[in-house]
């Protein structure tokens, strides 16, 4: 059997979750990732920009955590906190967050992380047949059922979106 491509991709597999892998070009001297992945991949029209989801690493009092929600929004650090049982939270440093889940910014996915951390997807992830993340790699994500990110980060989904 072929070795996946990225550990994300690897726990799909292992976890039998039917996922489409999406590939877009990365352009290397882009830092915007998550508007990069949004202009890429909602350019065909098959997808709204409301399905593609970031995933960020906030700093909680005793770890890490991960925020699940779509590019276009802006996260309640707040809400992130209340939702993961925590009286604060504030954004990861990005050397924290890449050591934590052994991924690179912009590549840092909700799956295959090398320990599972506390994590909340943004509730408006119900409302599509499909969401897409990170696939562990600059321009790859993955298109799965939301019920199955919630299901394999062992989410718990709330409104983190700032409003």
């Amino acid at each position: 059997m072929a070795r996946a491509a990225t550990p994300a991709i690897a726990a799909l597999l292992a976890a039998g979750i039917p996922h489409t892998v999406v590939q877009y070009k990365h352009d290397p001297r882009s830092d915007s990732f998550g508007e990069e992945a949004v202009d890429e991949l909602a350019r065909t029209g098959d997808v709204d920009p409301g399905q593609i989801f970031k995933t960020l690493v906030v700093a909680l009092p005793r770890g890490l955590g991960v925020a699940v929600l779509p590019v276009p929004s802006k996260l309640s650090l707040k809400a992130a906190a209340a939702a993961l049982g925590v009286p604060k939270a504030t954004m990861a440093e990005p050397a924290d967050a890449q050591r934590a889940t052994g991924y690179v910014l912009g590549g840092i996915s909700p799956l295959g992380q090398r320990k599972l951390l506390p994590t909340v997807v943004d509730s408006s992830a119900l409302q599509w047949d499909r969401v897409l993340c990170s696939a562990g790699k600059r321009g790859w994500d993955v298109a799965l059922a939301p019920a199955d990110l919630i299901t394999l980060t062992e989410a718990v989904t709330a409104e983190i979106r700032a409003i």
